[in-house]
């Protein structure tokens, strides 16, 4: 049977072009018995989550059991907010947070992407997390990374010597980790 991965893209005007690259590297990586499935997050800017909550729900209440999730950037912590907030009642097998920014800003456009304190604790149990971030990300800051793991010290961090903000567009690590889930 094959095994379904959503993958949430990145955010920007060409966030969904940028990671198409992304999304295919992972699916060349997995081969056939993995289903990359890729949708197109609509940015609906006024929104205090650009709309993204509600797609990320959508999204989800499409798949099967067990399901594996893939995200980037924005995208990685919108799903991280998405699961610490919304119940789902699909197992969710494993989590793939590739280059996750840590929203804690003041600025009035970056309060609805914070995380809620407290939000480890509200993330599905039985999951397995996975943070990936290149030292090189000209995006978001290495440091976040560490934010994640004071947090979620049970996550497994995969630290990147270079690759920037897409990781070379090769996911071949990621495939690999969802393949020993």
């Amino acid at each position: 049977m094959i095994k379904q991965v959503l993958f949430i893209q990145g955010g920007g005007n060409d966030g969904y072009e940028a990671d198409a690259e992304l999304a295919a590297s992972l699916q060349q990586a997995l081969g056939n018995d993995y289903e990359v499935i890729y949708p197109e997050m609509q940015t609906d800017d006024a929104a205090p989550d650009f709309g993204w909550l509600r797609q990320i729900g959508r999204e989800i209440a499409k798949l099967g059991d067990d399901i594996i999730l893939v995200a980037h950037s924005l995208g990685a912590s919108l799903l991280l907010k998405y699961l610490s907030e919304n119940k789902t009642a699909k197992k969710t097998a494993g989590v793939f947070l590739i280059a996750t920014p840590f929203w804690n800003g003041k600025q009035e456009w970056m309060q609805g992407l914070k995380l809620q304190p407290g939000f480890a604790g509200k993330l599905p149990e039985n999951s397995r997390f996975f943070f990936y971030q290149c030292r090189d990300d000209e995006e978001v800051p290495f440091d976040h990374l560490a934010i994640y793991r004071n947090n979620l010290p049970g996550a497994s961090f995969r630290e990147i010597e270079s690759g920037g903000h897409q990781l070379n567009n090769d996911l071949h690590l990621v495939a690999k980790d969802i393949k020993n889930l």
